[in-house]
């Protein structure tokens, strides 16, 4: 069965010690108010504060590390950018990819996510694969086909077993950052066009399992009624995971 995750990404804020008393927060008040719910909660902090912040999640628990990113070789002259291998051996299990930020401001295209998959999963990484448009494509009534083409030049081109270990998150544009959220009828339509794409890419037990997150603009008053929706898995946070009591009030909407 596919998992609710609530992930976190801290994007390009805080500084180590502001991280460390947020995830302190987080860690507290989420093992004291969240039992029984079998949600993962996935904490994606800066790369300098990955190591640092890792060694304070609990192990063997619902928290996991992730990163924001990856480069899609192994190694090399490549400076300022981090592998999927160093994020690896700090601790990560989770890296997000394609964020639509990455793509508008990095140019990032499918094809080389593509790679950056690639590299993600031979490293023994989970992704996080972002996919969403933009307020233009959505009011040229061309969103279904805008989803289809990422998923399928971005993700499609994986084998059965490494698509196995994608989560894959939905993420209009047009909400991220501007305090406009897709309603949940418009969330779950589109999270239901993504099920039925990798049903008919792999198969429908593929589809079934996959965990597919909603991220734009989810916050604390609306995260229940769209969590609530059959095709929505829980959510890619991000200025609500900055905020301890947010984030945990996400947490706890599952």
């Amino acid at each position: 069965m596919r998992k609710n995750i609530v992930a976190g990404n801290w994007k390009m804020n805080t500084t180590l010690q502001d991280g460390q008393a947020l995830i302190s927060e987080i860690v507290n008040m989420v093992q004291d108010e969240v039992t029984g719910s079998q949600v993962e909660v996935v904490v994606c902090p800066p790369f300098p504060f990955l190591s640092v912040i890792g060694k304070q999640l609990p192990q063997g628990g619902r928290f996991h590390l992730g990163a924001q990113n990856c480069h899609q070789k192994e190694s090399g002259a490549f400076t300022g950018e981090v592998s999927a291998q160093m994020l690896q051996s700090v601790g990560a299990e989770y890296v997000i990819l394609g964020h639509s930020e990455r793509r508008q401001y990095f140019r990032e295209d499918d094809e080389l996510l593509s790679q950056k998959l690639k590299a993600a999963l031979a490293a023994g990484l989970k992704p996080i694969f972002c996919v969403g448009e933009s307020l233009e494509t959505r009011e040229a009534e061309d969103t279904f086909k805008f989803i289809e083409k990422q998923l399928k030049d971005g993700l499609f081109h994986l084998s059965n077993e490494e698509f196995d270990q994608v989560v894959v998150a939905y993420e209009p544009i047009w909400a991220i950052g501007t305090g406009k959220t897709a309603t949940s009828a418009q969330a779950q339509e589109v999270h239901a066009f993504i099920r039925e794409q990798i049903a008919r890419a792999y198969d429908a037990e593929a589809a079934d399992n996959t965990t597919i997150l909603y991220g734009g603009s989810a916050n604390a008053q609306n995260a229940r009624e769209l969590f609530s929706q059959p095709d929505v898995d829980g959510g890619l946070i991000g200025g609500a995971s900055l905020k301890s009591r947010d984030f945990t009030e996400i947490i706890k909407s599952f």
